[in-house]
């Protein structure tokens, strides 16, 4: 299937906007009113988001590059009241990510809205398991090593490139650049020596901008 270009991703994400067809509506007269229309208004952008990820699904790259803008805007606005920034930064690409990777498993007959919550809950959570886990790190444990993800990256499929890597060097990438743990902390994780994390992440992060390139 035809998607957007790898390296556009991340710079459209930052800056989509709002999902279109749903206009501001009138001040509701009641608690209930407001209840009536938002359950419409998301039945609707639903309904939307069920039809172009059917489109995708059968190679429409327009449909996709619409629905991923629609859903970002969401996200941002579904994260923006649960997590940080820019913890909610990460969370919005990591759901992405996990759309884009799980997108033939979406069928008609359910409801999109409720997949997608369903992922972007799962990613909430995770978020925040993951930030009382480390929480108390000291900055001192991280040490630094050589990146080359700014080339290597791309926000819509950054799954499927880590696939192509040994799985010594998917694990400690996963762990170091996209879980924030320190070299050490991912030795410990995978049993790989801390000169050999660093070995695995360098050479890793190499084969991916290859990919990319």
């Amino acid at each position: 299937m035809k998607l957007l270009q790898e390296n556009s991703v991340a710079s459209w994400i930052l800056k989509s906007p709002p999902p279109v067809g749903d206009a501001v509506q009138a001040q509701p007269r009641s608690r209930l009113e407001a209840r009536l229309q938002q359950r419409q208004s998301w039945n609707r952008c639903s309904e939307r988001w069920g039809h172009l990820m059917i489109a995708a699904q059968t190679g429409d790259g327009q449909a996709y590059e619409r629905l991923l803008r629609e859903l970002a805007a969401w996200l941002r606005r579904y994260y923006a009241r649960r997590l940080p920034y820019p913890s909610a930064e990460d969370a919005i690409q990591e759901t992405l990510l996990a759309v884009h990777a799980k997108r033939h498993t979406y069928a008609p007959s359910r409801s999109f809205g409720a997949w997608v919550i369903a992922i972007a809950r799962y990613k909430w959570i995770d978020r925040v398991r993951e930030q009382s886990r480390y929480a108390a790190l000291s900055l001192d444990e991280d040490i630094a090593v050589a990146d080359h993800g700014d080339a290597a990256i791309s926000a819509a499929t950054l799954d499927h490139l880590l696939g192509h890597l040994k799985p010594a060097q998917e694990s400690v990438i996963r762990l170091v650049k996209l879980k924030g743990l320190s070299v050490a902390r991912a030795s410990g994780a995978t049993g790989q020596s801390v000169s050999l994390v660093k070995i695995n992440i360098h050479r890793g992060l190499k084969k991916l901008a290859a990919l990319v390139s």
